[in-house]
């Protein structure tokens, strides 16, 4: 099991009003003035506290905000609220019961979330607040930005902070002639789309849902991709103009938009597929999305006679794409070299403005048995102790000897800062202390 780190006082942030307040102290955390007593689920360490004050999805000027920007006004006037403004500590009933994850689902564990207590935790999903838009929403659909948070690994794509976009749709049972009209007032698009289920949604691997007929899957369906497919094609167009205009020649860029659709696998959606991005040679995970399971409806009191779709959408991997964004950490870099690249509007490719070298150093340890080590827990003790200059942590080795019994690991860690040069000197500090919480904590021997 995961021991807490000790949590420290943490100094208030004011230099924005938006950012949230925290204290921490051994028996319990506060958050913009409301207290979470710590118990045996408590695994939030100061940094992720430091994260949830910067709604980089607010900021006009960040690739993020830029990409949720263009996002929100192509959905102008086509029936969305908008929700951007939700806070970041949910219930476990928002974030799992309500949407019904199974008691065992791995994203409920320790090893996955950020729990202040067994009863809240950090949203690992916009999904946590689907019922509540679905209670409340004034117009036929609603769309979901903010910053969600999950216990990861450590490289240039996985940060323990990132930001998703979900939206819905919503119809009475039985008007199907609306659902056919809302699917022809969707905008058109030359993309090229290939999808093998547009008139057969249903699958062995993706089977319907036994409330709903066939007919209503397929409009229902085909609306969700409809809309997806404008989305996606009015983003990827932007990007492509924004390349033109500054001079790119590449041969991606005359090429027609391509996507394709895949089966998929979501607890609160089936049949469910995702959306890929043919783009700069490469098929691009986009969107997961599907048909809304009927229990997460009824869950909402909507009553038995509503259908509805559910799409999300990882801003972070399609903004570091379209933006030519190496590392996800520059994403949250204060680095002035960075911020003053991008400006409200515009998709433009981001510039190195250096390049420092990694600092290597290896962890190589004796496991113990009576301890558990989840690979999780050993990322976040170098994020807690290495911040943003942690690059990259890898396991490279691990065996068994075979007269002991006993198991070995070695991880590699590449500490490299896009801000500064790191010293030797520093580094060995930082690695002491990775060191001894992995010995404090999990009781491993270091080899």
């Amino acid at each position: 099991m995961f021991k807490t780190l000790p949590l420290r006082v943490l100094p208030i942030c004011h230099a924005l009003k938006r950012f949230a307040r925290f204290q921490s102290t051994s028996k319990s955390i506060t958050v913009d003035a409301k207290s979470y007593p710590s118990d045996e689920w408590t695994n939030i360490p100061p940094f992720i506290l430091d994260l949830i004050t910067r709604k980089l999805h607010k900021n006009h000027n960040h690739p993020i905000g830029i990409l949720h920007d263009l996002i929100k006004s192509e959905m102008s006037g086509m029936g969305y609220t908008i929700y951007d403004d939700f806070h970041p500590i949910v219930t476990k009933y928002q974030n799992f019961d309500s949407l019904g994850f199974p008691e065992d689902h791995v994203g409920r564990s320790k090893s996955d979330t950020y729990y202040f207590n067994k009863n809240h935790l950090l949203r690992t999903h916009t999904s946590a607040h689907e019922q509540e838009c679905f209670i409340n929403s004034k117009t036929p659909g609603y769309l979901i930005t903010a910053d969600v948070y999950r216990r990861d690994e450590v490289d240039r794509t996985h940060y323990p902070a990132f930001h998703q976009m979900e939206g819905a749709r919503i119809w009475p049972r039985g008007d199907l002639e609306q659902i056919r009209k809302d699917i022809e007032a969707i905008p058109k698009t030359n993309i090229i789309v290939e999808d093998p289920f547009r008139d057969q949604p249903v699958t062995e691997n993706n089977p319907a849902q036994e409330h709903m007929t066939l007919e209503e899957i397929k409009l229902v369906s085909t609306h969700l991709k409809k809309t997806v497919e404008y989305v996606v094609n009015q983003v990827f167009e932007k990007a492509r103009e924004s390349a033109k205009l500054a001079g790119s020649t590449e041969q991606y860029l005359t090429e027609p938009l391509r996507v394709r659709w895949v089966e998929a696998y979501f607890p609160w959606t089936g049949p469910s597929w995702e959306i890929e991005v043919w783009w700069k040679g490469d098929w691009l995970e986009c969107c997961g999305c599907g048909v809304v399971q009927q229990q997460v409806l009824l869950n909402s009191n909507l009553g038995d006679d509503k259908l509805s779709w559910a799409f999300g959408i990882g801003l972070d991997r399609i903004a570091m794409l379209l933006f030519g964004i190496p590392d996800i950490r520059l994403f949250w870099t204060q680095d002035e070299r960075f911020h003053k690249q991008f400006q409200q509007g515009r998709i433009n490719t981001f510039v190195p403005y250096s390049k420092y070298p990694g600092v290597k150093r290896d962890v190589s340890f004796w496991l113990n048995n009576d301890v558990k080590l989840h690979c999780n827990d050993l990322m976040e003790i170098v994020r807690t102790h290495a911040g943003d200059t942690a690059e990259s942590v890898v396991l490279v080795d691990e065996f068994t000897h075979p007269k002991t019994g006993k198991q070995s690991q070695c991880y590699r860690i590449n500490y490299q800062s896009m801000d500064r040069n790191l010293t030797n000197a520093e580094i060995n500090e930082v690695h002491k202390k990775v060191e001894k919480d992995l010995v404090e904590n999990f009781k491993i021997e270091i080899r």
